[in-house]
């Protein structure tokens, strides 16, 4: 008798066992569902987005999971004027105030929130070691002419930071994004890949917007890259920056990789 309760128990368990299994066995299918559109490059054994987090992007996480950052949170982010300044209004989804186009790359995001949404897409920020790397090295088999396999750089885009977009003219003859007035230094970024492609064929690695990376450095996390803010010499390999994990700025981004 106590074999044929035991038996009726399990039978009545069963569907349960057989969901849980189906659950576990398929966790890393579902994981997976979160498909980035952003295209990528693939160097050495890392994955790179080929450009910047894009709003669009964003977008399709926040939908998705009913996110709001901190900036939203607090009425605006920041901005540098006479030290940082909270600018009312801007946020990832309106960087400057207004409506922003989904091809912009997404800032007034802090390291924390860089990182969800890297994960989200089954991704994460690089560390520094492989955000200098990829860089700064040329790796491709066949680069093309302006571009030799295996030699280092001094900027993310070759011999000088032309075909960048930064505030001197030593950089690309860019216009930003930000609307006349908004900013009292430099004119915001420009839409993701709009510059010329650099080393590795990686888009805005120099200028456009600073990258959040994975790494830190005496309690606060590096960032990479310069941006539209900063002359060209901030894009050299020596110059890194560091900025609080809570920092949410109008002229940082971040980029993932797998």
């Amino acid at each position: 008798m106590t074999h044929y309760l035991f038996f009726k128990l399990f039978l009545k368990t069963l569907p349960g066992l057989v969901l849980a299994l189906f659950i576990f066995s398929n966790a890393s299918s579902f994981a997976n569902t979160n498909q980035s559109t952003i295209p990528t490059v693939k160097i050495g054994d890392v994955i790179w987005d080929q450009h910047e987090m894009t709003i669009g992007e964003v977008k399709r996480f926040a939908q998705k999971t009913q996110f709001k950052s901190v900036a939203e949170q607090k009425g605006g982010g920041l901005s540098y004027e006479v030290g940082f300044i909270k600018k009312p209004g801007w946020t990832w989804l309106t960087p400057y105030g207004v409506p922003a186009q989904d091809q912009e790359p997404a800032v007034h995001l802090n390291a924390i929130e860089a990182e969800t949404i890297c994960r989200f897409y089954g991704k994460r920020l690089p560390s520094d070691s492989e955000w200098t790397n990829a860089a700064y090295l040329e790796q491709r088999i066949n680069p093309p002419p302006a571009f030799t396999k295996g030699q280092r750089y001094l900027y993310p885009n070759g011999l000088s930071a032309k075909g960048s977009h930064c505030l001197s003219g030593e950089c690309g003859n860019y216009k930003g994004l930000a609307p006349d007035g908004a900013l009292t230094r430099g004119t915001g970024h420009v839409l993701v890949a709009t510059t010329q492609a650099g080393i590795n064929g990686l888009f805005d690695m120099g200028g456009n917007v600073w990258e959040w990376t994975a790494t830190e450095l005496n309690g606060q996390r590096i960032t990479r890259g310069a941006s539209w803010w900063y002359g060209a010499d901030q894009q050299k390999e020596a110059n890194l920056a560091t900025k609080t994990n809570d920092l949410a700025v109008v002229y940082i981004g971040f980029r993932c990789v797998q």
